[in-house]
């Protein structure tokens, strides 16, 4: 049964239904905030409305407008780099119009930085210029540095020869200007010839990034005849037809929506049309390497605006085709998830802006992010040959995205370390002393005092976590249930509870509890037991941590005397 969802954070379907409910969740109109279920969803067909989440009223600031410059004001550094490639022309007599292509004359008109400067030539092969500009500098008593040829690899729609060098510590690619014909259902060119700066305009992803900058006359040309105008008015469109365009590299979808979430421009109709097509989605599933995927969905979420690219990708019905799951896997996904993934998302977002920019380094924010992202999945498991159950965000992760095994890994202690928060909020959070009466994650505690088993348990957790206990921490605040209907109130007392548990780990002395040496090591406890080895050595020697976390001021003969009598104690028992 398809079940059509009012969530959290303003993600709102066209047709909202009162009252629904999800494996036993209930969904009013008045309800913002859900208690995640555990399950998903199957992948949606057809184009889903969603409302991008506002985060005005969330205390982060939204991005000014943007000022447009008409021309473009070069840097010491870059008016150095032009003048050598000039001053290259004019020693060999060279006829070459030379251009910086894409991105950078954007951000330049935008007013801001760029040091990724490719350089189109009209007439002349880049590997031939480069050449040219290495003789020159040499002739001129200058070193040319970095010089290397990346080669053309049209299966990741790498069409031309690149050449590379580094002038003034940056480096410069040269490509030539190219027009390109393609056979049908290939990305593969058919066809290659030198074209003309407006052919090369139009063959590009967006209007904006088809302007260039011609180093010979200091001038921006706009051979769209929109690339300004776009710019200017904040919209994502495509210099030919859309469909076209996706067809011809599907990863300009994901393009589109990044530098449209970057920049908060909109999104041109046909192009989200095009996009959301049944063509463009297979082409983009079939035949763009996971990889690339997973390198644009990277720079999304390490972006300004992830929650913002990840309501495109769910609004475009892209969702279930960049984050694809494994051919069978259990329990069976709920209609809604994507939406639940983003509300999480939003979430986690917001409360990293509440917390202060200081609190996590860039790593960890976005670790915490994709954490987010894929929390509502992290009940959800496939099987392999060894009929093994692996979570299904591993194989995200590290298949759909080609990722590092390591986030893969850190995603999911992640999830089950905030599975273990849960249970110790309560008594973190109180300012009773609380005891911990439901955690089904450590042995067994009756050897430590009923009033130190907090700190053990928060102990071993942040041992286990290190430097990430704070991200784990505040994925638990997004699971933690809130009684508040007010969205707003809801995120700050989300904030109020990861600043009180964090406050109540500072006061029992845990903050970098990693760092404390345990006292006594494996060759202390097999001389203490009289034991050879084994695994009763690790078994013991978490018994000496439990002991060292309850006693904070205790000594290692002190752990040591207690291992005995404890031993003893257990071996009268038997």
């Amino acid at each position: 049964m398809r079940v059509v969802l009012k969530l959290a954070t303003r993600l709102l379907v066209v047709h909202p239904r009162p009252n629904l409910s999800v494996r036993g969740f209930l969904l009013s109109q008045q309800t913002r905030t859900v208690v995640l279920p555990l399950h998903s969803h199957r992948p949606a067909k057809t184009l889903v409305r969603i409302t991008t989440p506002s985060f005005r009223s969330f205390g982060c600031a939204p991005m000014s407008t943007l000022l447009v410059s008409d021309k473009i004001h070069l840097s010491d550094t870059e008016k150095s780099i032009f003048d050598r490639l000039l001053a290259t022309l004019r020693h060999f007599n060279l006829q070459i119009q030379l251009r910086v292509a894409g991105g950078w004359v954007r951000d330049k008109l935008l007013g801001k930085e760029c040091y990724d400067i490719d350089i189109a030539l009209d007439n002349m092969m880049g590997t031939e210029f480069v050449d040219k500009v290495r003789e020159y500098l040499l002739s001129i008593g200058e070193d040319a540095q970095g010089v290397c040829v990346i080669e053309s690899n049209p299966d990741q729609s790498k069409h031309l020869e690149t050449a590379r060098m580094r002038l003034f510590d940056i480096w410069i690619d040269f490509v030539n200007l190219r027009s390109e014909e393609y056979t049908e259902n290939s990305r593969i060119p058919s066809k290659q010839r030198f074209g003309t700066a407006e052919e090369d305009a139009y063959r590009r992803d967006l209007t904006i990034n088809s302007l260039f900058y011609n180093i010979n006359t200091d001038s921006v040309e706009d051979f769209t005849k929109r690339g300004i105008s776009d710019l200017k008015s904040g919209k994502i469109v495509t210099p030919l037809p859309p469909k076209a365009t996706f067809l011809d590299d599907p990863l300009r979808v994901l393009r589109a929506i990044r530098f449209g979430a970057r920049f908060e421009f909109t999104l041109d109709e046909d192009l989200k049309v095009a996009a959301a097509c049944d063509d463009v989605k297979d082409a983009l599933a079939a035949k763009i390497s996971r990889e690339r995927i997973g390198t644009e969905i990277d720079l999304m979420i390490s972006g300004n605006q992830p929650v913002k690219a990840m309501t495109y990708i769910c609004e475009l019905t892209l969702f279930w085709i960049v984050f694809s799951l494994p051919p069978e896997f259990e329990p069976a996904i709920s209609d809604g998830c994507e939406r639940l993934c983003i509300s999480c998302l939003d979430t986690a977002w917001n409360l990293v802006h509440l917390l202060g920019e200081s609190t996590f380094t860039a790593e960890q924010k976005r670790l915490t992010l994709c954490a987010a992202l894929f929390l509502p999945l992290r009940n959800t498991t496939y099987g392999e040959k060894k009929a093994k159950k692996i979570p299904v965000v591993n194989h995200i992760i590290r298949e759909s995205l080609k990722r590092k095994a390591k986030d893969a890994e850190m995603v999911l202690n992640l999830h089950q370390a905030s599975h273990k928060f849960l249970s110790l909020i309560p008594c973190l959070a109180s300012s009773e002393e609380l005891q911990v009466v439901d955690h089904d994650w450590m042995g067994d505690l009756v050897d430590v005092p009923v009033s130190s088993r907090v700190r053990v348990l928060t102990g071993f957790l942040l041992r286990e976590l290190k430097d990430f206990w704070r991200v784990a921490l505040l994925i638990s605040t997004i699971l933690h249930p809130i009684d508040i209907k007010d969205e707003p109130s809801q995120l700050g007392k989300r904030r109020d509870l990861f600043n009180t548990v964090e406050n109540s780990i500072t006061k029992l002395g845990l903050a970098k509890v990693w760092d404390i040496k345990q006292l006594i090591n494996g060759k202390d406890v097999m001389n203490a037991l009289q034991l050879k080895g084994g695994p009763l050595i690790k078994e013991w020697l978490d018994k000496a941590m439990a002991w060292q976390l309850a006693h904070p001021s205790g000594t290692a003969e002190e752990c040591i005397e207690w291992l005995k009598e404890t031993n003893s104690k257990r071996v009268k028992l038997q």
